[in-house]
């Protein structure tokens, strides 16, 4: 049991970090989506910092290679952390 809510806890993403919070990207979930997000510069490996909000919650925008990119609240989702 301990087991399987390590699992849940390790399984992150990018929709749930925290203001400043920071992750490296471990897979994508989507292949559609997917694509679209590695040709943005969301590669596996990659470390990718929450810069804000909109205020209703949704965009949001990161950080990744050194640019911000705004994304909406689904595609956040799809981009799985480490």
């Amino acid at each position: 049991m301990q087991k399987r809510e390590e699992e849940h806890i390790d399984k992150k993403s990018v929709r749930d970090l925290k203001l400043g919070e920071c992750g490296i990207i471990c897979c994508l979930k989507d292949p559609e989506m997917g694509l679209k997000l590695l040709e943005m510069g969301c590669l596996p490996g990659t470390q990718v910092k929450l810069n804000s909000r909109a205020p209703l919650g949704d965009p949001i925008t990161i950080i990744v290679n050194d640019y911000t990119l705004s994304l909406r609240l689904d595609e956040a989702e799809t981009i799985m952390l480490k």
